[in-house]
């Protein structure tokens, strides 16, 4: 049985795409929103993936340059963000046969690839609020 923390990493772009709430018109503030909404998943955990966590924020684009928290790591790509998550989890996954680490994504092409080492995936909203719901 394995006692370290599961690794966590959340595709940033992807997550903070799943909410039309603007975030097109600051990356960088969206990114850092999402960073810090994160916090307490450290602690808490995630549903099937009781904490602590060990969370890593991939970030890309004008969201580069994003720092990290307490509780939080965020690694800037320096390309495709998709592809610093896949090397994140090939090195999980040698260094731990994939066991403990989930990709929360939406991406559905990310989603096999990450697969494809034995890492398990979750939905945006698994970190994510639902927007309000409109009644009018």
């Amino acid at each position: 049985m394995r006692s370290e923390r599961t690794l966590v990493i959340v595709d940033g772009a992807n997550v903070v795409g799943s909410v039309p709430d603007g975030w097109w018109r600051d990356r960088r503030g969206a990114a850092e929103r999402l960073r810090d909404f994160l916090v307490p998943f450290a602690a808490a955990g995630l549903p099937g993936h009781p904490g602590p966590v060990e969370l890593v924020l991939v970030v890309e684009g004008a969201a580069r340059g994003v720092a990290s928290v307490p509780g939080v790591r965020v690694e800037s790509a320096p390309g495709s963000g998709d592809d610093l998550i896949v090397e994140l989890v090939a090195a999980e996954a040698a260094r731990s046969a994939g066991h403990g680490c989930v990709v929360v994504t939406a991406d559905r092409e990310l989603r096999q690839r990450v697969e494809a080492y034995g890492t398990q995936c979750a939905g945006p909203r698994a970190v994510r609020p639902l927007p309000p719901s409109r009644t009018d």
